[in-house]
């Protein structure tokens, strides 16, 4: 893709308060996923492999990791000449300062760094889904149907159809209807907040909505219903591989466990698409003479001396003797004392199990949290 045909916006300012004290402190972009990386390296890592060398990154909610981690691009080599990774926050302006009000203005407020580029597309990203998708595709297919808008649909079973916003689309693929969480959807087909729009179009519409009193300021509230009520070009782009939104807890966990298996859900030992991070120097991972291993990704550092199956441990975890981690997710820095028992959880960062703790339940339907220092019995 040539440098300037297609810059990227990705959205990152969201709260993630269903994930409860993962994201306290951080937003939900940068929270652990997969044993080494964040969930924001899945749409930068998209970005690189799809040759789209200019990435704003829109951040608000507890931004200052994010802002660091994010910054230059070259842990994604979105770092040349001409290309980066851009953090784009809040600013105060000659009109005054306001926070994002919504997906819309948050592009709005950045139009300016968007003309110093002069795209011909521009394209709009979710900083909280994991998924590999080629946007180079994409955009072939926006140009193939002279389309104004292209919007990113998965099919999703017709009883979760409610949750979504859904496309009812011709036989062409073009969308001739948008229902934004129907109690009765008309279609399967679901947006996954992955927009290319014409930057020309998308500029006029973005300044039209800035002085609508009563808009809400958002792609899928105002910008696209007011497009498809125009009758302007928008056609669906059927996506057929993995996606998840990680907005909870237990969908957090499930991602995580779609990584494990002969045949995982999501393959990141896949070299043709690569997930690029952050590489963290430590010790090697270490296994006990004691140590039982079944079914898992263990990362660097880790030191395993007791029994882990079917989970996914991070950086510098340690599992003492005796201890037994089962279908569990341990993020960076956890340790687990002797004898505890770990079932079902999610452990936050740097956490600390003392030792006979029993933490989580194999017959419960929940996935527990654990974000505070769990301790033994005296």
């Amino acid at each position: 893709m040539k440098s300037g045909t297609m810059l990227a916006m990705i959205l990152a300012g969201g709260r993630g308060t269903r994930l409860e004290n993962l994201t306290q402190n951080i937003a939900k972009p940068a929270v652990y996923y997969g044993g080494k990386y964040r969930i924001v390296d899945f749409p930068l890592s998209n970005c690189a492999n799809s040759g789209v060398d200019v990435v704003g990154v829109l951040t608000q909610y507890e931004s200052v990791l994010l802002n660091s981690y994010c910054a230059g691009g070259h842990k994604w080599g979105i770092d040349a000449k001409d290309s980066g990774v851009f953090i784009l926050p809040p600013r105060e302006t000659s009109a005054g300062f306001g926070l994002y009000r919504g997906t819309a203005d948050a592009i709005t407020q950045n139009i300016d760094f968007i003309d110093q580029y002069d795209p011909e597309y521009v394209l709009i990203l979710s900083g909280d889904h994991i998924y590999k998708m080629d946007y180079d595709k994409m955009l072939d297919v926006h140009r193939e149907n002279n389309a104004d808008v292209t919007i990113a649909v998965l099919e999703v079973p017709m009883k979760e159809a409610s949750r979504f916003g859904i496309m009812n689309t011709d036989n062409n693929d073009r969308i001739i209807e948008f229902q934004e969480k129907p109690k009765e959807p008309k279609s399967n087909l679901a947006s996954m907040g992955i927009y290319i729009f014409n930057w020309d179009l998308l500029k006029k519409e973005l300044i039209y909505d800035k002085n609508c009193e009563d808009s809400e300021h958002d792609f899928g509230k105002n910008v696209i219903p007011k497009l498809l009520n125009e009758d302007r070009r928008l056609y669906a782009y059927r996506f057929k591989g993995y996606w998840k939104d990680v907005g909870t807890i237990s969908s957090l966990w499930e991602a995580n466990m779609d990584l494990l298996g002969d045949k995982p859900a999501l393959n990141l030992h896949d070299n043709e698409w690569k997930i690029y991070t952050e590489e963290i120097t430590t010790a090697p991972q270490y296994m006990g003479s004691d140590a039982v291993i079944q079914n898992c990704y263990i990362n660097q550092g880790c030191v395993i001396d007791g029994e882990v199956r079917n989970s996914v441990l991070y950086t510098n975890v340690e599992v003492k003797q005796g201890a037994c981690v089962m279908d569990s997710v341990l993020m960076p820095g956890c340790k687990v004392g002797k004898n505890s028992k770990v079932t079902r959880a999610i452990v936050a960062p740097g956490i600390v199990i003392e030792d006979n703790c029993v933490v989580g339940d194999a017959d419960s339907k929940d996935i527990v949290l654990v974000s505070k220092r769990v301790r033994g019995e005296k």
